[in-house]
């Protein structure tokens, strides 16, 4: 684990409640970047009004609200500490691309040689590189989060904006 014990996320829950059930790759990649996301992440929350931000690990609720990407965030105990909410329309065009990457990786890994494969992921993580650098400025001045932890939570994000 990287970085202070109290600057990261602690638990994750992923409101999906009213989207259509995920494929099983799509489901797979959830459980691989909350797995991993868990493990190894940096989530720092600024201080407000002049007050130190209350100390983590934090628990994370994640969901879409009126069109919008919610950050629902408490201590461990359950003491809420702070939510806010994004607009999705910096992320749509990149999740789309996104879910048109993975399909064609997919069916690539099933019919394609290890060279074609290769090349479609490096494409897919340079999108994905992308959405997780969106994160990052969206985030900018509500919460402090490193290019891994970005890049797990636009996994998550992706989960939440099904096309």
């Amino acid at each position: 684990m990287k970085g202070n014990a109290r600057n990261r996320i602690g638990r994750i829950d992923i409101d999906d409640s009213a989207l259509p059930p995920p494929t099983p790759e799509m489901e797979q990649d959830r459980r691989v970047a909350v797995f991993d996301l868990l493990e190894d992440n940096s989530f720092n929350l600024p201080g407000r009004e002049g007050q130190p931000a209350p100390q983590g690990p934090y628990a994370l609720a994640l969901a879409i609200r009126d069109k919008r990407l919610v950050f629902d965030i408490a201590t461990e105990d359950g003491q809420k500490v702070a939510e806010f909410h994004l607009s999705l329309g910096p992320f749509r065009q990149t999740v789309k691309d996104y879910f048109q990457i993975c399909a064609s990786y997919f069916d690539a890994v099933k019919r394609l040689p290890p060279a074609q494969i290769e090349a479609i992921d490096m494409a897919r993580r340079g999108i994905h590189n992308e959405g997780a650098r969106t994160l990052q400025e969206r985030l900018e001045g509500k919460a402090e989060v490193d290019i891994d932890t970005a890049r797990r939570l636009f996994t998550l994000i992706c989960a939440l904006v099904q096309e």
